[in-house]
């Protein structure tokens, strides 16, 4: 236990890196529980399951449920400016972010197993009212937990290979927690009882979900850290929403979540692509654990990037690197797969090979991928950085805010993207227990929204983000100059007081 202790209360950052360090192990550790008890959230309502679930569990009709994630995805968007107004006006004891983190995660676990309560049993009315309501309820409550989360990571440490380490390792265990209950949903077709019983195993996948969110929660509560200092006047909505304009590199990185929709549709058509593209349910299971390595590896290895280059570390470049491999790799995944997968005998699985292909090119594609999304998370951190160092107020909430509404239109939009082109194309559902032969132009539709929508979206982001414009070097200097602002402050509050 000692040894033990000593783990946990011992510096993330051990190295000398020329900039005062903060988080522990512990601290970092409590902070991916409460990630992991994010992803396990959104493995479960915010991906292609929940779409697979509303379309060909509850058989709501392609069209319906196209609208539904619209409309509830809009409204859950726009609520998280105002939650992120919230935060930075909120002034507790347990500081702005850590109350939300505390209470939230119970109304989650609530709206979620009420949401997966829903059977194909009820009226159709009932079925989209239910929907309906549980959305909206899990909107509200997710956004109440997932802003101020989001936002403890800026005011934790003001250290940028410090954050980067702390979101590497938190994005590893959202990664391994939220595949815990997605899991079971994904190796369904693989379980005797569950094969036929498609519904149940959806709900217990929600009840593990509901529970150990709200265990996973009381570390982040109880261990973390609001460091930095916040002032008591801060920004209205209005003012934080001009900063789209006058902030420079935050426009960016939002044209950029704009695009990064077309990259998000494959993850949304995922399910419908092993049912009725590869013909074969049970290649759910090896699809997920192929997209794993990505969230790992980049976990591991981004942080040591980062801290190797030290001075020379530029997150712009980075992220270039990572949009170029992304359209190379996903547009080698749709030209090696075409043949296989579109010119197949109707209503046969594809032949192994194609299959073994699949599974290597969505290994391959999650790289590119999952590093540009961990590189994304300092970079919205220097954003909230770039606003103290131009106003001297730092409103981690309002600017975590902002981009967790774009991030909730990208899940909205590809979603509906998704649902409206199967229901364009003349989608018919699936029955528990007997397989359904989709017509050519469905099975095109999902072969393009897998491989040639991600191609075209990377390509595309690499637009805005070569007109971000903080720098490595920059933002280092950037740092510099709020402490020296903050010292001098705090020196003439003493002097004064």
């Amino acid at each position: 236990m000692g040894k033990l202790k000593q783990f946990l209360d011992s510096k993330i950052v051990k190295k000398d890196i020329g900039e005062e360090t903060y988080l522990s192990w512990r601290e970092t550790l409590s902070y991916t529980l409460g990630r992991g008890a994010q992803g396990m959230s959104t493995s479960m309502t915010a991906s292609k399951y929940v779409n697979f679930f509303i379309t060909d569990v509850m058989h709501i009709k392609t069209d319906h449920a196209a609208n539904i994630r619209l409309f509830c995805g809009i409204f859950d968007a726009v609520n998280d400016p105002m939650m992120g107004v919230l935060v930075d006006k909120t002034r507790t004891k347990y500081g702005k972010m850590r109350p939300y983190i505390k209470f939230a995660p119970y109304f989650v676990s609530l709206f979620m197993l009420l949401f997966f309560a829903g059977s194909d049993a009820l009226a159709y009315g009932w079925k989209l009212a239910l929907a309906v309501f549980a959305f909206v309820g899990l909107d509200v409550t997710y956004t109440a937990f997932d802003v101020p989360m989001g936002a403890l990571a800026f005011s934790m440490t003001p250290n940028g290979t410090e954050r980067t380490k702390l979101y590497g390792v938190a994005s590893i265990g959202r990664a391994i927690l939220g595949a815990i209950p997605a899991a079971l949903v994904a190796f369904a077709k693989w379980l005797p009882y569950f094969n036929t019983h498609l519904s149940n195993a959806y709900r217990i996948a929600a009840l593990t979900s509901a529970v150990f969110i709200i265990i996973f929660t009381r570390f982040t509560f109880k261990n973390t850290v609001e460091r930095l200092e916040h002032h008591e006047e801060t920004p209205s909505l209005a003012e934080c929403l001009r900063l789209l304009v006058t902030n420079r590199p935050l426009l960016m990185l939002v044209l950029c979540n704009i695009l990064f929709v077309l990259i998000k549709v494959p993850e949304q058509a995922s399910f419908y692509f092993a049912y009725d593209s590869l013909f074969n349910a049970k290649y759910n299971g090896f699809l997920d654990v192929a997209k794993a390595p990505g969230s790992f590896l980049a976990g591991i290895f981004v942080p040591m990037i980062v801290e190797k280059l030290g001075a020379k570390s530029d997150s712009r470049k980075f992220y270039q690197i990572c949009c170029m491999l992304g359209a190379a790799v996903n547009g080698l995944f749709g030209l090696c797969t075409y043949n296989g997968i579109l010119n197949k005998p109707t209503g046969t699985s594809v032949s192994l090979f194609t299959g073994v292909l699949v599974l290597a090119f969505t290994v391959l594609a999650t790289f590119p991928l999952e590093f540009k999304n961990l590189m994304q998370k300092e970079m919205e951190a220097e954003t909230v950085d770039y606003v103290e160092w131009k106003s001297g107020k730092r409103v981690e909430g309002t600017m975590l805010s902002i981009m967790s509404f774009t991030g909730k239109l990208e899940g909205t939009l590809s979603s509906f993207i998704c649902l409206k082109l199967l229901n364009l194309t003349g989608y018919t559902e699936h029955t528990e227990d007997i397989s359904t032969v989709q017509n050519l132009p469905t099975q095109r539709a999902l072969f393009f929204m897998t491989t040639l929508f991600p191609a075209v979206g990377f390509l595309l982001m690499l637009i805005p983000i070569h007109f971000y414009n903080i720098t490595g070097e920059g933002h280092r200097k950037m740092i510099a100059e709020i402490m020296e602002r903050r010292r001098q402050e705090n020196s003439f509050a003493e002097n004064n007081g």
